[in-house]
């Protein structure tokens, strides 16, 4: 399940080595992971271990490649006004299966700590609404990343 869900990461253009721009899929990609890693204000460090191994195994990269673009997807997130110019990218990157999975990694992310917190439970509503993702489809996926998340904790408006 996890291969099929990060194969559509390894579709997206490289630019090389990653770059600070938010018209670049991997930064953006990396930018909305960071986003909802950040969202409630604690970067734990299972998270931060499994933002970096999402993008490891999305894009086969590791080392100094690695490092620049969790860099540039952090840089880029603290620089954005909002979250469109991010899902506006992957939007027209992505199929809606794609679309779909890049939801299941985000709550892979949130729930990488055990807990689910009401604000990234809204980012994560807020990115599926923005690349289409469907109310269904996003619960779905919620409950798959809760399901496999031991000891995972937290409501959501969506139940």
């Amino acid at each position: 399940m996890f291969e099929r869900v990060l194969s559509f990461l390894k579709d997206l253009p490289a630019g090389g080595s990653a770059r600070n721009n938010a018209d670049d899929p991997r930064v953006a990609a990396s930018a909305l992971l960071y986003h909802v890693m950040s969202a409630d204000g604690v970067r734990q460090d299972a998270e931060w271990e499994r933002f970096k191994a999402v993008l490891a195994e999305s894009y086969s990269i590791s080392g100094d490649e690695l490092d620049a673009l969790a860099a540039a997807g952090e840089r880029a997130d603290n620089e954005a006004i909002d979250l469109y110019a991010f899902t506006s990218v992957l939007t027209g990157q992505l199929d809606p299966d794609a679309r779909k999975a890049f939801i299941g990694l985000m709550w892979e992310i949130v729930y990488a700590d055990g807990e689910l917190h009401e604000l990234e439970d809204n980012i994560v509503w807020r990115v599926a609404e923005l690349i289409g993702v469907e109310r269904r489809d996003r619960v779905e996926a919620r409950r798959k990343a809760a399901a496999e998340a031991p000891g995972a904790t937290g409501t959501s408006s969506d139940e």
